[in-house]
């Protein structure tokens, strides 16, 4: 299992430019690294795998309509 992220965006984005990556695969090892795609080399933030679970299933729920 490798220890690099690897990034991907949702199959929702529409390349507006206002999207976010996620790098599930280091799940496993307890975090779900979050960065911005419009700066790749910039920082990441990294959520412990259950509080990301939790926004996941927060978002599918309608919890931050606008």
């Amino acid at each position: 299992m490798t220890t690099e992220p690897r990034w991907y965006k949702s199959s929702y984005s529409s390349n507006g430019g206002a999207c976010v990556e996620v790098a599930t695969n280091l799940a496993a090892h307890g975090t779900v690294p979050v960065r911005d795609s419009k700066n790749p080399h910039g920082p990441a933030l990294a959520f412990d795998t259950s509080a990301w679970s939790a926004f996941v299933a927060d978002v599918k729920a309608g919890d931050f309509t606008a």
